[in-house]
């Protein structure tokens, strides 16, 4: 039998990505819609055939017997529904940023410690085989102690940053909206709306959790990052430098560049020329194949891994709670830093 899954916040990318994602595979369907907006609520749950709609996430979870629940609200109200989900007995896809302040990220891991759920975020490239193996050679101690690390990415959403509609969204059944990617004050900007991707990567991969961030951005013109520069020190002294950009070309698209040196050789991953190295002090280097096209960026990917993990699958959770928190302290600081100026400890 299929696993039963509801959406809480049914806007441009639940109805472009998360519900169709569902509905495409065999392992679990959408059985209730909740959202504020009565009338969004009412065009997506006719688009998708659901009939089940809500503006209570309380009542829908008390009264479909859901084994999982996708949150998909803006960025500054991911906690409530999360812990309440996670507290109805529910596993939670919530979109990233899994939250936008330090303390309500350790919330969620701490609840999903507490009821035994678990909880990913679909932070895409963590979910791709070549990541498992990345991770793998890391963990199997292959390049050695971490001790620096580099993470670029860019992306071709300086329309979406600059609170304009976003180019190539103008076909889908919603648009994003300006109030949770252009608006300073509801966790706009390239940080939290991008590099929450390429920091879950890497703090996947490498296992690191920060201690200290400084950083300076540069801003849209509706007041949110555009750029941003970020010096930081991880737990046990590994020095990181973290970059965004958002004003890629459009032709050209997202990048995503990692460059992890350690005590025993340096590990290479760039998703833009499907790259995986392993170079070793000793020579005993390691290319891994990646195959056409299995390089780039696939939102359905880990909503089928929830999907599979709601159904009772086993799924190597890559972006799980843990994960979500680490990258939350870090984009909390990040802002913080950009704010005041000073190195912020998280």
């Amino acid at each position: 039998m299929s696993a039963r899954i509801g959406v809480v916040g049914v806007g441009w990318w639940a109805t472009f990505n998360h519900i169709p994602a569902v509905q495409d595979g065999p392992d679990a369907e959408i059985v209730a819609l909740c959202d504020l907006d009565t009338e969004r609520l009412a065009v997506a749950g006719e688009r998708f055939g659901i009939a089940a709609r809500y503006t209570d996430v309380a009542e829908m979870l008390a009264r479909e017997g859901l084994d999982g629940v996708i949150v998909s609200t803006p960025h500054v109200a991911h906690t409530a529904p999360t812990i309440a989900a996670l507290e109805a007995g529910c596993h939670v896809l919530v979109e990233k940023p899994m939250a936008t302040r330090a303390k309500d990220g350790r919330a969620i891991a701490a609840a999903a410690e507490r009821t035994g759920r678990q909880v990913l975020v679909p932070t895409g490239l963590n979910f791709a085989d070549h990541s498992l193996k990345a991770a793998q050679l890391v963990a199997d101690g292959r390049i050695g102690e971490v001790r620096h690390a580099v993470c670029q990415m860019g992306s071709a959403l300086d329309d979406l940053f600059a609170g304009e509609p976003m180019m190539e969204t103008a076909e889908h059944l919603f648009r994003p909206p300006a109030s949770t990617w252009a608006d300073p004050n509801k966790a706009g900007g390239y940080g939290w709306g991008q590099m929450s991707h390429s920091i879950a990567w890497l703090v996947f991969v490498t296992g690191l959790r920060f201690e200290s961030v400084y950083a300076v951005t540069g801003k849209s013109t509706s007041g949110v990052d555009y750029y941003d520069a970020v010096a930081a020190r991880a737990v046990g002294g590994a020095t990181v430098s973290l970059s965004g950009a958002s004003t890629v070309p459009k032709h050209v698209g997202m990048h995503t560049d990692v460059r992890i040196y350690g005590t025993e050789g340096c590990l290479f991953f760039d998703n833009e020329r499907a790259r995986l190295e392993l170079r070793r002090l000793d020579g005993e280097d390691e290319i891994i194949a990646i195959p056409e096209g299995g390089a780039a960026y696939d939102g359905r990917l880990p909503v089928h891994r929830f999907a599979a993990l709601c159904a009772g699958k086993p799924v190597v959770n890559a972006s799980d709670a843990e994960v979500g928190a680490r990258v939350t302290e870090v984009l909390d600081a990040l802002y913080r830093s950009a704010a005041s100026g000073e190195a912020e400890r998280i």
